[in-house]
């Protein structure tokens, strides 16, 4: 068993670089909220959690009527950039909302500190186990 380098703290890592991503994807949006017609930019990642489950989660059909099992449809691609098109378009032709994109930035900070209070837990819990933490 590998303590470091298990799919639990694969899937943390792999959630942070995307959070990460997000972060500069964000801070160009909000860099750039009044450059005339720049549109405003996401990513997406949400599709993690999915490659997750995608990989742990099998079943064996017995019989062809069955139901599939295990995530069918999800191909785990990474963090993906694409233009935000659900808001609307200032005088200038840009699409930046400084108040979503500040919501969204503060969400991100709270969902990245998450992970990593949650992988800083994991690594916690190995060092007490060879009994280097109290």
């Amino acid at each position: 068993m590998d303590l470091l380098n298990n799919s639990t703290n694969t899937l943390i890592q792999s959630a942070l670089s995307a959070s990460t991503m997000r972060q500069n994807t964000i801070s160009e949006n909000i860099a750039n909220v009044d450059t005339p017609n720049y549109k405003a930019k996401k990513t997406i990642f949400n599709h993690e959690l999915h490659k997750a489950i995608n990989n742990s989660l099998s079943a064996k059909r017995t019989d062809n009527r069955h139901v599939e099992f295990g995530g069918q449809g999800l191909n785990g691609m990474p963090a993906q950039i694409i233009k935000r098109s659900n808001t609307q378009m200032n005088h200038n032709g840009n699409n930046v909302d400084i108040d979503l994109e500040m919501a969204e930035l503060a969400k991100n900070q709270i969902y990245y500190n998450a992970l990593i209070d949650r992988l800083n837990g994991r690594y916690n819990s190995i060092r007490t186990v060879l009994g280097q933490g109290r």
